[in-house]
């Protein structure tokens, strides 16, 4: 009975950003559970691999390419796809970037693109989504924010700055949407061996560090990170609602 809370046999989860990287694990994952999978990604190409690897693993995949940073283009993408194939009851916000130059020399545009990518792009695909699933007074939302949600490090203060707005505007959407039966929560990674940490990962230096600075004294590995996505998407967190849970092997609980 205990298990059953956390089947999502039945459900269709849509996965931004999830060609690769954390996306991708978060999405096999999902699907492990039961879920049925829509891909999403602005690269057809690279959507197209991830999602053949997944079919070929037993899983039932769609792919949905829209850009998570055009606000009319995401709600056409959710809209047509409700429509054709019908709803869409996970969302995971997952799309993202990273830019490391020291905050003083950090290029505007380069700013800019931050903000869209890891801010805006949960509003757009957020929105988008929980209209439909106001309608049906249910609807589970996950947003990934970060370890960067609490903390910060040289180099990535907007980065920073919109993973800590992503956690912020996590709670808005529990505020706002909990009363027609959604529950928005984030999950937020420490430091894991992704396409996106490259250039830290391949630095011995920040990986000795890393390793000493973690009580759990190593990378995390994107596998870590499915059990408490399944978690938020599950029945299991019914009322789990405007929290942020830090999967970091407690780097954000120490000095």
């Amino acid at each position: 009975m205990s298990l059953a809370l956390f089947d999502l046999s039945g459900k269709r989860a849509l996965i931004t950003g999830s060609s690769q990287g954390i996306g991708l694990a978060l999405a096999r994952g999902l699907g492990g559970a039961g879920a049925e999978l829509v891909l999403n990604g602005r690269d057809a190409g690279k959507l197209s691999a991830a999602a053949a690897a997944l079919r070929g693993e037993g899983l039932k995949v769609h792919e949905l390419a829209f850009d998570v940073t055009d606000h009319e283009g995401v709600r056409k993408a959710v809209d047509g796809f409700e429509a054709s194939v019908g709803a869409i009851d996970i969302l995971v916000n997952n799309a993202g970037m990273q830019h490391r130059t020291p905050l003083e020399d950090f290029p505007a545009d380069a700013f800019e693109r931050l903000l869209q990518t890891n801010i805006a792009s949960v509003f757009h695909t957020g929105q988008a989504v929980a209209r439909h699933m106001i309608k049906r007074g249910a609807g589970k939302i996950v947003n990934i924010c970060s370890v960067q949600t609490a903390l910060a490090r040289p180099g990535i203060a907007p980065y920073t700055a919109t993973k800590g707005a992503v956690a912020n505007l996590t709670k808005g959407m529990a505020t706002d949407w909990a009363r027609y039966g959604l529950q928005c929560n984030g999950l937020a990674p420490g430091y894991f061996d992704t396409p996106l940490n490259a250039a830290l990962v391949n630095d011995p230096d920040f990986s000795a560090w890393l390793e000493k600075r973690t009580p759990a004294g190593r990378w995390g590995k994107v596998e870590e990170l499915v059990g408490t996505c399944i978690f938020l998407s599950s029945d299991a967190s019914s009322f789990v609602n405007g929290t942020t849970i830090f999967v970091d092997g407690g780097i954000s609980a120490c000095l």
